[in-house]
């Protein structure tokens, strides 16, 4: 059951992940293109940590592609907002 909940997760990240990059060819907007790449690394984020390969459980490395994709959206967003209003409206 795990392995299908962990399946239809990765599916949903790429699915979001795609909506966003379709966003992004239609509108050229960097926000969009920011959040479809961070949407792919929580699909691969959600792959790694389901493959039952891992030899310490305790290390967690495999997280920091997450928190990678948390900072993209961060950065993303404070650029968006700090852009100057020209800009803004592109």
């Amino acid at each position: 059951m795990i392995q299908l909940l962990s399946g239809a997760l990765i599916l949903a990240y790429a699915v979001a992940a795609l909506h966003f990059l379709k966003f992004w060819r239609r509108t050229e907007e960097r926000l969009f293109l920011h959040f479809a790449i961070a949407f792919w690394l929580f699909a691969l984020n959600q792959l790694v940590s389901s493959v039952p390969v891992v030899t310490d459980e305790t290390s967690g490395y495999e997280y920091l592609l997450r928190v990678v994709g948390f900072l993209i959206i961060l950065i993303a967003i404070a650029n968006k907002n700090l852009a100057s209003p020209a800009r803004r409206r592109e």
